[in-house]
Parts: structure tokens; sequence; C-alpha cells
């Protein structure tokens, strides 16, 4: 079942769109030359874009400015960073410190307690020019888990180490922690990472555990205690963070950040560290002849075993964006075989591609890129900000799927398109 599919409509009137959209055929053939001469040709001015979301889960609408403020802080966060000449990989990754930063999302500060009480989060991060990925995993003790995993993908760009070892790109536990702090990344006392919210809602959660062990024992005992984990984990904890970002010179970056499921088992790895699953990002080459950018929230079991940010974006390279996201969500995800014996299978993505627009202009220096950006969810609720580097402020927008329809079962999908433009030298 869908419940919603709206593609540009209120966006429209938000952003810089491109009402007539070029054919595809002239856009997509270009792009490889346009790469090409653009290696020696800075923009005059820099630009870009940015597409963040603070969860797919459930966002009360008394909380709703606070969520929407995050996302508008994230966004500033990185246009600030893509104003000062930096590239997309690190302008999404200042906007997701943004995003830890915050108590009221699940990731880093603030992060949802496991059964032992602890903090423990996941985050990665991946660059479209390069293809390098750094990732963490069950990370404790350390604020900004992201600031982490981009680190693992810096240093693995400098190629093998003493002796000819492979760089890490994906570390867990203590060990992600030694290496951080080693690579002077400060540590945080995991006291201070939780949060009153965070705090509570573990005592909460703690509270109907221990009543659903004692109300029966055997079968009704076991049945009970699921039911309780999947309430308690239901779509209302599904919060984890991300971006994806396009720089002017067509370079895509995505990351992703979470705290994990609430009362998780200690070391569980969700799907913010794996790769393929919590985030995608790739420059158009010779065989794709669009850059996708992409990252997911969700039920991580669910978005693990269907890697959804490599398959959303290998659906972006069709014509149509729209229906190609449309169709990845509910073919490969809601009714996905894998997943044939989830009755509610709760996930969102926020997704970006871009290629260059070439359209006649009046001065042949001139560059433009195309952005098309959507998000999708399958969760009752999930928050979105974005921004260019054109606009004064950012936008933000809570989509929901539309009454009467069940989550995990229905899916929303929502976007609008961008132009960004520059001279070059």
């Amino acid at each position: 079942m869908i419940g919603l599919t709206n593609y540009a409509g209120v966006m429209e009137s938000l952003m810089n769109s491109a009402e007539e959209k070029q054919p595809s055929s002239p856009l997509t053939n270009s792009w490889a030359k346009k790469q090409e001469s653009s290696k020696s040709q800075k923009p005059n001015g820099v630009g870009g874009f940015v597409l963040v979301h603070a969860g797919a889960g459930y966002h009360s609408e008394s909380k709703a400015k606070e969520y929407k403020h995050v996302c508008k802080r994230a966004c500033q966060r990185a246009v600030d960073q893509l104003k000062a000449g930096a590239l997309a990989v690190e302008a999404v990754a200042a906007a997701l410190v943004e995003l830890e930063d915050s108590p009221f999302t699940n990731a880093g500060m603030g992060s949802n307690l496991n059964l032992s009480g602890e903090i423990e989060c996941d985050a990665s991060i991946m660059d479209g020019k390069s293809l390098h990925f750094g990732a963490v995993g069950a990370l404790s003790g350390i604020r900004n888990p992201v600031m982490v995993a981009n680190r693992l993908l810096s240093e693995a760009q400098k190629g093998k180490l003493s002796a000819g070892r492979i760089p890490p790109c994906f570390l867990v536990g203590r060990g992600a922690h030694d290496w951080a702090v080693s690579h002077g990344i400060p540590p945080c006392p995991s006291d201070k990472m939780a949060t009153k919210f965070s705090l509570s809602a573990y005592k909460r959660n703690k509270r109907k555990m221990e009543l659903a062990e004692k109300m029966d024992t055997g079968h009704n005992q076991t049945k009970k205690r699921r039911q309780s984990s999947e309430n308690g984990n239901g779509s209302g904890c599904l919060d984890t963070v991300g971006a994806v970002v396009v720089d002017l010179e067509g370079n895509v970056a995505a990351a992703v950040s979470s705290g994990g499921l609430a009362m998780k088992h200690p070391g569980r790895v969700g799907q913010a560290a794996h790769y393929g699953c919590g985030c995608w990002a790739e420059n158009a080459c010779h065989m794709n002849s669009y850059s996708t950018a992409v990252s997911t929230s969700g039920c991580g079991e669910h978005l693990i075993r269907t890697m959804l940010a490599r398959e959303c974006s290998a659906a972006m390279q069709s014509e149509d964006a729209h229906q190609a996201l449309l169709e990845a969500m509910q073919n490969k995800f809601i009714s996905s075989p894998i997943l044939a014996s989830e009755d509610r299978v709760l996930g969102g993505v926020i997704v970006l591609r871009c290629c260059r627009c070439v359209e006649a202009q009046p001065s042949q220096n001139f560059q433009g890129i195309l952005v098309e950006f959507l998000w999708s969810h399958t969760t009752e609720s999930m928050c979105v900000g974005y921004m260019s580097a054109q606009d004064s402020k950012a936008k933000t927008h809570i989509s929901r799927l539309p009454p009467g329809t069940v989550p995990g079962q229905s899916l929303a999908i929502e976007g609008g398109v961008c132009r960004l433009t520059g001279v070059v030298e």
C-alpha cells in the first residue's frame, strides 16, 4: 500500500526549481566531458546543496519546533563549510556534528541507552569522489562518532600503513575508541553523553521490561516480552540522523549517525555503520549518468538485510527519479522477500542526485548543476531540512504518513528540485 506520492509540489515554491528540465540524454552525455574540463577550472564563488534528516520514526507536534531547528542548524553548518570552499565530504561531516550535538536526536549526545544503561553509537561516511568509506560501530565515550568515521576515511586516502598494511575503514568497540583518541579526537565520559531525556526513557523502558517479565511464564511470557520490545522499539524510536551534500564541483557525499535501538543488546551494530546500508555516495562516471547520495534511517536490521542505501542509489540512475525511488522502496524494502516474515518494515531515506546543466547560456563559462532531492519513509513521520548555498536560510518539513495508513506497510515520498549556478574562470 502506498500512502502518499507527492513529488516537488509544495517544494517548488520554496526552492529555485527547474520547471522545464532538459531531456535526459544531453544532460547525461555531457557529464563526463564537463567533469574533465572542470578539473582545470574552478568556480568563481562557491555553492552547493545539503539535505538532512533527523530520523524516520515519530516526531510529536509538541517537539516539532526543536526537530526543525536542529535541521536548520545542520543545514547552515554545511552551507557555511561549502561557502568557505570545503568539499562535499567535509560539509556533510559538519552537518552530522550539529545533528549529533542535539539532545533531541538519537545520535551522539543524548543517544538511546542499551540494556546495560550505556551509550554505544554507530556512524559512517562516504565520499562520492574517491569512493572511500569510514565507519565505527558500538563506540562509547566519543561525543561525535562521525568525526571518527571521517578520520578513518581521510587516513585511508593517504594510502597504506607501514610494512604495507591496509588502513582500517571500519572499527568497533574499544578498538575504535582507542584509535580515535590516538588520532587526536578527545574522549567524552559516557555519563556526560546521556541527557535527562535519554535517562528517563531508559528508566521507563526498563520498568516496562521488568513488568512484562513478571506477568506470565512460559510461552505467554516470551510473547509479552517480545511485544513489549516491539512496542519499545517502534517507529517512535527509529531516529537515526543523516545528511547528503553536493558541492558546486559536482562531488557528492553522505553520512549517517545513530545511537541505535533503545534497550538494544550491548555490542549490537546497526545499519548506520554498515557499508551500503546506512549511507552511499558515488560521483557520476562513464557507467553512471548521475551522481547520487543516500542516507537511511529506521530499523537497522531491516536496512542491513536489504542494503537499502546502495539499492536506492542504483535506482537513481533511472530517468524518473521519483518513480525509481517509489519502486525501490516498494520492491526492495516493503515487499522484499528478504523481509517477508516481518509484520512491519520500518525505514526512511533521503536521496540526492545531480547532473550538469548544458542548456545554452550567454557565457560559455557558465556552469550549473541540476539537483533532484527526495525523501521517503514507511514510519509515521520523518523530519528533513534542506538548503542551497544561494539560500538565505534553510527550509524544514516534517513528512507524515496520511491518516489511516499503517506504518511499515505504506510509504510517503516527497521532494523537489533546485539549480546550482556558477561561473568558471
